[in-house]
């Protein structure tokens, strides 16, 4: 890794440090759900220090260590009546404030760019526009919880949201050194790689991917609403 200046990485680590107190608001400091968090953050960056992402060209990567755990997590939590009683118990307005972090994440990657970490189109440089869904978290939440737009609204601004996430995570997992890279090969994605910034996917991404799944549920559910 090409040296970073230590004001980048502090700066990641305090976003961190935020995805974390966001989601414990979003769990309702649920002590379990927070521990589990710090236990898998430590593991992930002990991996990544260790050098074992480094290894690209194997199939698949060993960075699938990194993302396959939390997708399971998640879809596990939807499949198990324990599982949805932690979704149901999550708070609705935490889990859309939770995705203003996604501004501090875009000015992360926007810095990364500027040290050759990341190429353009992990950035609002070049179409990656995943910063409006963080810019617009706090007028939506106005307009819902004062009954300026309904359910419906809401639920559209979620799932673009949602796909807004999706993208952004194609695009760096697409564009990563791996075997089935398919873009910016003059200057790839390495910086998940490397601690501190491998806790964007292993643990930031997941947060983020587990509201969006939970705010739908809470809105498509008979359970009752804040006003």
């Amino acid at each position: 890794m090409n040296y970073l200046p230590l004001p980048i990485i502090v700066f990641f680590l305090g976003v961190t440090a935020l995805a974390l107190f966001l989601f414990g608001r979003a769990v309702r400091g649920s002590k379990s759900a927070i521990l589990f968090s710090l236990v898998w953050m430590v593991l992930q960056s002990a991996i990544a220090l260790s050098g074992f992402y480094l290894i690209t060209n194997t199939i698949p990567p060993h960075f699938i260590l990194a993302i396959a755990p939390p997708v399971i997590l998640i879809a596990g939590l939807f499949l198990t009546e324990a599982g949805r009683r932690f979704v149901d118990r999550m708070d609705l307005k935490w889990c859309i404030l939770v995705h203003a972090i996604r501004i501090f994440v875009e000015a992360t990657l926007y810095w990364l760019l500027l040290y050759k970490q990341v190429p353009a189109l992990m950035t609002f440089e070049a179409g990656n526009v995943d910063i409006l869904a963080g810019l617009t978290v706090p007028f939506v939440w106005w307009a819902f919880s004062n009954r300026r737009i309904g359910r419906r609204g809401l639920f559209i601004w979620n799932a673009l949201c949602l796909l807004s996430v999706l993208n952004a995570l194609a695009r760096a997992m697409l564009s990563a050194p791996f075997r089935f890279q398919r873009f910016a090969f003059e200057q790839p994605t390495i910086a998940i790689l490397h601690f501190p910034f491998v806790l964007l996917p292993a643990f930031i991404v997941p947060v983020v991917l587990l509201c969006h799944f939970a705010v739908f549920r809470k809105l498509t559910s008979s359970m009752s609403l804040p006003e």
